[in-house]
C-alpha cells in the first residue's frame, strides 16, 4: 500500500529553486570575463529573489514567510533535538531549513546588488564593493554545500527524497506507521502447589 502524497512545493517555488541554482552557478562559471553573462545571469538571480520575497507573502501555504519562519525558540528547540537525533519531520521547511532560505535569499540579493554596485560610475573598482561581493559569493557556496548536505541527512533520517519532492512538489502526508513485531504472549506461569 502506498503512502498518500501532498502537494508541498507549487510550480513557482519548484520553478525558483531550480532557476535560481542555474542563474548563480552561470553567473559564478562566468566570472573570469564580466560580461553580458555575467551580468545576466547574476540579474536573473536578483529579479527571482525579488519575486520569490513577493511570493513569500502572497504564495501558497507553504512557500509564505508566515508559515515558515521559525521564532528563536522554535528554532533552538529544533537544534536541540537535531543533535539529539530527534528531530521532527516537517510537511514544509524545518526550522533550520527556513533560516538556511532566509540566509539565501539575503546572500543572493546582496550579491546583486553589489554587482549591480559595480558597474556605476561611483564603484568602478570600489576595493570595498569588490571584497564584500566576492565574501557574499564565497558564504553563498559555503551555504550550499550546508544545504545539500542537510538535504540528503533530512532524506535518510526521515525516508523521503527531498531533491525529488523539489521536482515533482509532492512529498508523503504523513509519517509511515512504526514497524511493529508480532510477539507470542507471554505463558502464565503456574505457581507450584508443592
Amino acid at each position: 500500500m502506498s503512502t498518500p502524497q501532498l502537494r508541498v512545493w507549487d510550480r513557482f517555488v519548484r520553478f525558483f529553486h531550480w532557476a535560481l541554482v542555474f542563474s548563480f552557478f552561470g553567473a559564478y562559471l562566468s566570472t573570469e570575463h564580466i560580461d553580458w553573462r555575467h551580468k545576466g545571469f547574476g540579474y536573473a538571480a536578483l529579479a527571482l529573489v525579488v519575486a520569490r520575497t513577493v511570493w513569500g507573502f502572497t504564495g501558497s501555504r507553504h512557500a509564505r514567510f508566515a508559515n515558515f519562519v521559525p521564532g528563536p525558540r522554535k528554532l533552538m528547540r529544533y537544534l536541540a533535538a537535531l543533535v539529539r537525533g530527534h528531530e521532527p519531520r516537517h510537511l514544509g521547511h524545518n526550522p533550520a531549513g527556513s533560516v538556511m532560505v532566509l540566509f539565501l535569499l539575503a546572500a543572493v540579493s546582496g550579491i546583486g546588488v553589489t554587482g549591480w554596485m559595480l558597474t556605476l560610475d561611483a564603484f568602478w573598482g570600489n576595493g570595498t564593493v569588490e571584497d564584500l561581493h566576492t565574501l557574499l559569493v564565497d558564504a553563498t557556496l559555503v551555504a550550499v554545500g550546508l544545504h545539500v548536505a542537510a538535504n540528503v541527512y533530512a532524506s535518510l533520517r526521515h525516508h523521503e527524497n527531498l531533491v525529488l519532492a523539489m521536482v515533482t512538489g509532492r512529498k508523503r502526508s504523513a509519517d509511515p506507521p512504526p514497524r511493529h513485531t508480532t510477539q507470542a504472549h507471554p505463558t502464565r506461569s503456574r505457581a507450584s502447589t508443592r
